[in-house]
């Protein structure tokens, strides 16, 4: 069956940095094209990056420079690089892949 599993949120100070990890499992994950979404309190779900099979990359502009999308085929692992982060990055982070989400982690910048 299909499974996403995150890891690596937690709190951190404004201007610092977090990896975020999704451990796939269950379908042929280099095929997929992959994303992170995040939602925060009160707010709709929204995209925040999402890559291709291929390798290419697309973000929100509220996270351009500041975040990194990638993927590790051969670890089935998709993963999201943050750094100078912000209090409104707060929310809890989702990976997607087709019609599969994560359970999330949440992530909350405060100092």
């Amino acid at each position: 069956q299909v499974q996403l599993v995150e890891s690596g949120g937690g709190l951190v100070q404004p201007g610092g940095s977090l990896r975020l990890s999704c451990a796939a499992s269950g379908f042929t994950f280099s095929i997929y094209a992959m994303s992170w979404y995040r939602q925060a309190p009160g707010k709709q779900r929204e995209l925040v990056a999402e890559i291709t099979s291929a390798g290419s990359t697309n973000y929100a502009d509220s996270v351009k420079g500041r975040f990194t999308i990638s993927r590790d085929n051969a670890k089935n692992t998709l993963y999201l690089q943050m750094r100078s982060l912000k209090p409104e990055d707060t929310a809890e982070y989702y990976c997607h892949a087709g019609v599969a989400w994560g359970q999330g982690t949440q992530v909350t910048v405060s100092s």
